[in-house]
């Protein structure tokens, strides 16, 4: 049973706001939450004086390579790394081995994260079998068993094939979450098609090769009616369509990531730890993101933590594995270069990264008494420089390496359990 926690005197974001509050956890559960509480005599009390106290972030969009690729990432070292940046809830992405596409492969995912997880990792079930696009997985076996439904990793390609998975999501009230990307568009690129793609010799991947995807699936979403979220997007134009199909009704919400809103094409190295997919996208593209992000267009910040070994990274743009690890940086790197610059509020940012995301995909957790004492304690005044080799993720390539920044987690705690806490 969970140690009962008196935390005293933060900086509490709940309903939206800040305020000095105390807050008391008994039985892993938020028993009450204000000014001036006392604190029973069983209770250990944790000093939170400057600090800031939010519920647990929440990511929609995490890879822990397991089953599969243990080598890059384990549910248990993910989940660490999680805790680690003051997530107490991610879901996690449907490109395993084997895929989860049916109970049976669910259930091996399952019993790892039974196993292995020091926090909630909620699976994916992918939409077509094997992720491969051509038969659709049986939704109603699987979706009391997953969060979601992803071919993450690829977008599904045939408008027929897209069509019914809206269809049968909408029946049975699942959520369809798109990787969204027209590989007829892609011509073998890498990077954004830019203004670093042409001075450099590189091969781009276009804008269009995601918006007109983005496109197409809110079309079939206004005509199925199915609830539908847009994995990591990147571009001026996505969010454009997203704002335009929400003000119309469509059942949509979206995710974008830390490096979209902080990183564009003119930051870009000969360094395989900035090449992801989508890639890093124009100066304007950002602006748009942030906009978006600042206006409520974006739902959700989500990292894409997606680690690979040192050796797959280690092949510069061309060759490197696509995919950065964001986890354990994604707070400081956001409050730094978003709040401490004035472009989006504390209060916008907290939003994005614990109530957007369980809303957007109708999951509980809010800081508020009776829910479950998911917490995370920061100390927004430590200054600190990423180092990726004390990152509890096995993945270390981050464009975030040597970035001097503000907002240290000091402790996250899971169910009344503290899951973390900072040396």
């Amino acid at each position: 049973m969970a140690a009962n926690l008196f935390i005293k005197g933060g900086r509490v974001f709940r309903n939206g706001e800040l305020r000095r509050e105390d807050i008391l956890v008994e039985d892993g559960i938020i028993s009450a939450a204000g000014p001036s509480l006392t604190a029973p005599a069983d209770a250990e009390i944790i000093d939170a004086e400057g600090l800031l106290v939010s519920y647990g972030f929440c990511d929609l969009h995490v890879h822990f390579r397991e089953p599969g690729n243990p080598e890059k990432e384990t549910i248990r070292t993910g989940s660490a790394a999680a805790a680690h940046g003051g997530y107490t809830t991610v879901c996690a992405m449907p490109n395993l081995s084997p895929v989860p596409d049916s109970p049976e492969h669910l259930a091996v995912e399952q019993a790892l994260i039974d196993e292995g997880a020091c926090i909630d990792v909620l699976p994916y079930g992918s939409i077509t079998e094997g992720r491969k696009g051509g038969e659709l997985v049986d939704f109603a076996a699987m979706k009391g068993s997953c969060v979601a439904f992803s071919d993450d990793g690829s977008g599904v390609q045939a408008d027929s094939m897209m069509l019914r998975a809206m269809e049968e999501a909408a029946r049975q009230g699942c959520i369809i979450a798109a990787h969204c990307e027209d590989n007829s568009l892609l011509n073998g690129g890498y990077i954004h098609d830019g203004r670093y793609c042409a001075a450099h010799g590189h091969r781009g991947i276009c804008s269009e090769s995601e918006w007109r995807q983005i496109e197409r699936d809110l079309e079939l979403c206004a005509e199925t009616g199915c609830r539908y979220h847009v994995c990591h997007i990147s571009t001026k134009e996505s969010v454009e369509l997203i704002r335009k199909a929400k003000a119309s009704g469509v059942r949509v919400t979206c995710e974008t990531a830390p490096h979209y809103l902080l990183l564009c094409e003119d930051e870009l190295q000969e360094d395989g730890r900035f090449k992801m997919n989508p890639p890093l996208r124009s100066a304007d593209d950002r602006e748009a993101l942030i906009a978006g992000l600042a206006d409520g267009t974006i739902d959700a910040i989500a990292t894409d933590h997606a680690p690979h070994t040192a050796e797959q990274k280690s092949r510069g743009l061309e060759g490197s594995a696509m995919g950065i690890v964001g986890l354990e940086t994604a707070f400081p790197v956001l409050y730094t270069g978003l709040v401490c610059t004035g472009r989006i509020s504390l209060e916008r940012l907290l939003e994005a990264l614990t109530d957007g995301p369980r809303k957007a995909f109708g999951l509980q957790g809010r800081l508020e008494q009776g829910a479950a004492a998911d917490l995370v304690l920061i100390d927004t005044g430590k200054t600190y420089r990423i180092d990726s080799r004390d990152f509890f993720s096995k993945g270390k390539a981050t464009p975030f390496d040597g970035w001097e920044v503000r907002g240290k987690v000091a402790r996250t705690v899971k169910r009344g359990k503290t899951v973390y806490k900072a040396e």
